[in-house]
Formats: structure tokens, C-alpha cells, sequence
């Protein structure tokens, strides 16, 4: 199989070194020299071209595939910048894959949990309608039917893909949770071998064609419990925690992140494991093994 991963980054690098592990043809698209030159270092069998998905033009340097995933990044800014790279980059890609004589059987777009919104804790599976509360996750909402209505127009099958909260080497954040204050909530995770590890699994098995598929680990856990269990587990006293109305009447927050704090859901993974994946960390507690090993090595 063929595959081109555009925005071949945090999870795009790990999927594409499970792929070409497995034998297939993967290229790594990325638009910096610094991108480049990482997916180079995963080796010789796999391709790297630059390109840079709001820029049309630039499209055209992308081999024709099998699969397309699309898992670029706005690094972290606003609504705009979001706009920019997951509606009108993904439409690019779409547009661009679409015209040729040969189009990609498959195309798999990275979303977020964050377009459901908040559901007070309740659980939420890929049945549950989406209420994005932020422009930036209204924008990813849009991209989700770019995905597939955009994508079916072009003769391609599209599958989104919501990730819940990403971790995994370079983003444990474990300062944030060890050394507190900790706010009420529920933490919805996947290990970035597990993002990675599902998007390939959907590809081989060639399941999930047109749907929606949320990848989350088994165990989503209320913030509080999390923080305790880091802390044991690293050998620290447990941090302060603090309520919801207790964080939010400190009066520093932006709105974006007391509407962050306010959302509260269960992420459901039965679709998924009724799918065949079989996680490599169904739970925090096997995901962050190697940093609470390096966080005691650091301190000790």
C-alpha cells in the first residue's frame, strides 16, 4: 500500500514508521526544512517531499497513493490559522488528489473530541451529535465534512478520525500535574503510538470507510485521580486540587480556557476495539511507564 501522510509531524512521523516497518511505501509530507529532515531520519525507505498544503501550487509535488492521511497541524494558534490549514489545506488536498487520473481510494482526516463539546461528564461515543463550543473547534467540525462530503464528490472514502487528548514522549507534561494546582475534570487520552497505531490498523483492515471513529484509550479519568496516581507513582506528595468554581473564580483565565475547564465528557473507545485495534497502552498507567522511570531517574 501506498501512503502519503501530509503534516507528517507528532503522529504522522509514528505512523509512518509503523507503516514502512510493515512494508509499505509511505511518504512524509512537510512544509520546513526542520520537518524534512525528520522524516528523512526515519530512514531510507521512507520519502520525504515538501509541500505545504495552503499552497495549492506546491500540491502537485505529491505522488499519487493509495491512502492520504491528513494529519497537519496549525501549530497551536488561533481560529484563523486553523481555518486556514484544516478547511482550506484538507480542500487543497481533496481538490488536488481528486482532479488526478488516479485518486487515492482512501483518504483519513485527524480531528479532535474537542466538536463535542460539553456533556457534563456523560459519556460521548461517535453517535453523540457534535456542539463545538469554540470557533477553532467549529472549524474542525467543518474539516470533518470536508473529509468526507468534499472527499466523496472526488471519487475518494473518507474516514475522520478524533483524537482525544495526545501524550507521549515530548508531551507528558508531568510538571503541570506533579506539581499542581489541579483542576476538576475528566481527562480523555491516547498514547501517540495509539493515535498512530489506529490510523494504520483502519487502513490494513481496511475498515471505517465513510465514518467516524474515535480514538481514545480505555480509561478516560477524572483529573484529581490522575494526579494522585502520578504522584505516587513518581514519589511525590500529591498536588493541591482545586474545583471547577474554585479555578474559575481565581478571574485570570481567558474565556477560551474557562470554556475549556467548563467541558466535561467521557470519550467511548467500543467502536474501535470493536474495529480490531488492540492498544499498545490501553490505559495512562502502561503510557507513562517510561516518564514516571525517567521523571524518578531525574530526581533521585
Amino acid at each position: 500500500m501506498r501512503v502519503v501522510v501530509v503534516g507528517c509531524g507528532y503522529v504522522g512521523l509514528a505512523l509512518a514508521e509503523q507503516l514502512d516497518a510493515r512494508g509499505h511505501a509511505v511518504t512524509g509530507v512537510r512544509r520546513s526544512d526542520a520537518g524534512l529532515d525528520a522524516v528523512d531520519a526515519l530512514g531510507p525507505d521512507v520519502e520525504a517531499v515538501s509541500a505545504d498544503a495552503t499552497d495549492p501550487e506546491s500540491l502537485s509535488a505529491l505522488p499519487d497513493a493509495d491512502a492520504v492521511v491528513f494529519a497537519a497541524s496549525s501549530g497551536g494558534r488561533g481560529a484563523d490559522a486553523a481555518r486556514e490549514v484544516y478547511v482550506d489545506g484538507l480542500a487543497n488536498v481533496v481538490d488536488e488528489y481528486g482532479s488526478r487520473a488516479s485518486p487515492p481510494d482512501r483518504l483519513v482526516y485527524t480531528s479532535s473530541t474537542g466538536v463535542y463539546g460539553d456533556h457534563d461528564g456523560d459519556w460521548v461515543d461517535e453517535e453523540t451529535p457534535v456542539e463545538p463550543t469554540t470557533e477553532k473547534t467549529r472549524v474542525l467540525a467543518e474539516a470533518e465534512r470536508i473529509a468526507t462530503a468534499r472527499a466523496a464528490d472526488a471519487g475518494i472514502d473518507g474516514t475522520v478520525v478524533r483524537f482525544a487528548g495526545l501524550y507521549g514522549p515530548d508531551r507528558y507534561r508531568l510538571e503541570r500535574y506533579v506539581e499542581g494546582p489541579v483542576t476538576a475534570g475528566y481527562l480523555n487520552m491516547v498514547h501517540r503510538d495509539d493515535a498512530a497505531g489506529a490510523i494504520r490498523h483502519l487502513l490494513e483492515a481496511d475498515r471505517a470507510r465513510d465514518r467516524v471513529v474515535l480514538v481514545v484509550d480505555d480509561e478516560p479519568v477524572d483529573k484529581h485521580a490522575f494526579a494522585d496516581w502520578l504522584a505516587d507513582a513518581c514519589g511525590v506528595p500529591r498536588p493541591e486540587k482545586l474545583s471547577k468554581d474554585e479555578r474559575i473564580a481565581a478571574g485570570d483565565l481567558s474565556p477560551a480556557a474557562e470554556r475549556r475547564i467548563r467541558t466535561s465528557k467521557r470519550c467511548s473507545n467500543a467502536l474501535l476495539r470493536d474495529l480490531g485495534y488492540e492498544f499498545a497502552h490501553p490505559t495512562f498507567r502502561s503510557g507513562y511507564r517510561d516518564a514516571v522511570r525517567a521523571y524518578r531517574a531525574r530526581t533521585e
